[in-house]
């Protein structure tokens, strides 16, 4: 098989351009699955100073799930970005929302109704931090490190461990960390997983969309050094079974649960989201809840997908209510049913449907263009 040596193309990876103003571009969307980001690039003239100074552009929308091939042309409307750690220098990552000829969102574009909600629930001022759990994989789709024809050790001492016979990827880990600081995103902390070859990063405190668009901007940065590692990144929910699967537990919280006395409105946030366990499920991974029924069983620190349940430092429930944050009487509550391949922008929608707007009197999630209706 033939590789490309990075050594040999560094020197024209480190070239500059001969008008130093240039701005290479590169637009990123979420593709008709609801669960992988594509993204291209293009040179602009100069760096924009906001998202609105960006050019709208366009994209082969057959080839993404999201229109026909008689009509093919989706377009990308640029709503954030952030300094570009590949590229460097002037260059952006350009997170994009995705609309079709009549004007309306593509399959895939969960964004606008999101910030819709987010609008509307402002003054609660909601809170995410997002729990990014991901498995790191051979090109033959076996675990990283694991033996070829057997599995590794039992669990135990591989969560936050230490050793070449205990983490296998760090390096990923760590050069995803430095890329998403430099791009300016608010990335919070990592730490190695409970499963060898699975570790955890977490984005925020973001306020209301920007969660959502950075948590996008985070897995397209991580696929991407994967890809230059040779490795490849799965969000899969439960990649092998008998394991402990990967989520994306979301942490929320409003102004009232922030302040003083706060577990009061925590607690009548999760008395909201009991009433509406299975529709936050459709919600949580890309097949309505398919993915997520091999991965919440009860076991290996989940709660079962047909029940809702909370508790206070419970990791076996839906809901936690971290210690602290009981004995404080103030802070957050914590989502452990969203799957590591979900939509953040639809998780963090039906957060603040159910527990600030209480808007639930019909499900108007998912829809798309008719460009996109065949998919």
């Amino acid at each position: 098989m033939t590789t490309l040596t990075a050594s040999v193309l560094r020197p024209y990876f480190e070239l500059q351009p001969q008008n130093p103003d240039i701005c290479l571009a590169t637009y990123l969307w979420v593709d008709g699955s609801s669960e992988n980001i594509r993204g291209k690039t293009k040179t602009l003239p100069k760096r924009p100073k906001t998202p609105a100074d960006l050019p709208i552009w366009n994209f082969d929308g057959s080839s993404t799930k999201q229109s026909v091939g008689k009509n093919s042309d989706v377009y990308l409307h640029p709503v954030a970005f952030y300094a570009d750690p590949f590229f460097r220098g002037n260059s952006i990552l350009v997170m994009c929302a995705t609309y079709g000829s009549q004007g309306k969102p593509t399959a895939g574009n969960h964004r606008e109704s999101c910030n819709e909600v987010m609008s509307k629930a402002a003054a609660s001022k909601p809170w995410f931090g997002f729990e990014q759990e991901y498995t790191i994989l051979d090109t033959d789709g076996h675990p990283l490190g694991w033996p070829k024809n057997g599995f590794p050790g039992p669990q135990g001492p591989y969560y936050c461990g230490v050793g070449a016979n205990k983490v296998f990827g760090r390096q990923l880990m760590d050069a995803h960390y430095k890329a998403c600081l430099y791009a300016g995103l608010e990335i919070s902390g990592t730490n190695v997983e409970v499963m060898p070859s699975q570790f955890e990063y977490q984005i925020g405190p973001c306020e209301g969309i920007a969660l959502g668009d950075q948590v996008w901007v985070s897995r397209y940065i991580l696929h991407r050094l994967a890809e230059e590692l040779g490795v490849v990144v799965t969000l899969d929910p439960k990649p092998v079974q008998e394991w402990n699967g990967a989520g994306a537990h979301c942490n929320f919280s409003t102004v009232q649960m922030r302040e003083g006395g706060g577990i009061k409105y925590i607690k009548e946030g999760i008395e909201e989201l009991s009433k509406y366990h299975d529709l936050h499920i459709k919600h949580y991974d890309p097949k309505q809840g398919e993915d997520n029924k091999r991965r919440l069983t009860g076991l290996h620190e989940t709660s079962s997908i047909y029940d809702f349940s909370s508790g206070v430092a419970n990791r076996e429930a839906s809901i936690r209510i971290p210690r602290q944050v009981n004995k404080d009487g103030c802070g957050y509550l914590e989502d452990r049913r969203p799957a590591a391949n979900c939509d953040p922008y639809e998780v963090t929608e039906v957060l603040v449907r159910t527990i600030v707007l209480q808007d639930w009197e019909e499900d108007i999630l998912g829809e798309c263009s008719d460009d996109s209706a065949s998919h």
